[in-house]
């Protein structure tokens, strides 16, 4: 159930972030940025086995973050990538602020929620703050690395919209391999015995790398719905 549940959630978030985009353009996927950033940091509290790996949820929402910034960087330019990283450090700080603010209330006598919320968010700070600073960290080089394979294409090929599929991936495995280092050392050191912190780390990166071959063929589509609307509005 596991692994089907995670195979569904690949296709689910892979094309809403293409709809987003085709519906809304560029401000489609800000939006889309932001909700990813939030809700993955809620996932990746819970702790499943899936494809005989001990994994941490909010994997795909965290990685269709770099989806996001692809097809930013190559359909709407560097600044709007950039715009999109910055979108998310804003989400999730005022996110941050806001589930912490809830612990402060007093509920009323008979409240059967507060327990709750005290149990999910009282780790959150850590999970947060974490990946507050790999999230900037790892999105920031992945969008300049994916213009700097950009530029040695194009200077050692002659072709601007040639080798997507090497930048694209040449730049996300790279920076994944920082996002899923950093964070599971930031946010599961002294939780979780070693042997899991290291088969969180393992099964992180197998569903980035896989998720990242995944999301090509969406940037490709992506560029198609620019294309197209570009030759709309010059008609």
């Amino acid at each position: 159930m596991n692994e089907l549940l995670l195979i569904a959630s690949v296709v689910v978030i892979f094309a809403t972030v293409l709809l987003a985009y085709k519906f809304f353009g560029k401000s489609g996927l800000y939006a889309m940025s932001a909700v990813a950033t939030a809700f993955a940091n809620i996932e990746v509290i819970i702790l499943v086995k899936a494809f005989g790996m001990e994994q941490t949820l909010g994997n795909v929402l965290f990685a269709s973050t770099f989806l996001i910034t692809d097809i930013l960087s190559e359909c709407e330019g560097k600044k709007c990538a950039n715009k999109a990283v910055l979108i998310g450090i804003f989400t999730q700080i005022f996110f941050l602020i806001l589930s912490q603010s809830w612990l402060l209330y007093k509920p009323v006598e008979g409240d059967t929620v507060m327990e709750s919320i005290k149990v999910v968010f009282s780790n959150t700070p850590r999970m947060i703050l974490s990946s507050l600073s790999v999230y900037a960290v790892s999105q920031i080089f992945d969008v300049w690395l994916y213009h700097k394979w950009w530029n040695f294409t194009e200077k050692k090929f002659g072709n601007r919209r040639g080798y997507l599929w090497l930048r694209n991936n040449g730049s996300t495995l790279v920076s994944q391999i920082i996002n899923t280092l950093l964070f599971t050392v930031l946010a599961f050191a002294g939780t979780y015995p070693t042997k899991t912190i290291f088969s969180i780390f393992a099964s992180s990166y197998v569903i980035y790398f896989v998720t990242s071959l995944l999301d090509t063929p969406c940037v490709y589509i992506a560029r198609k719905v620019a294309d197209n609307r570009k030759q709309k509005e010059q008609a």
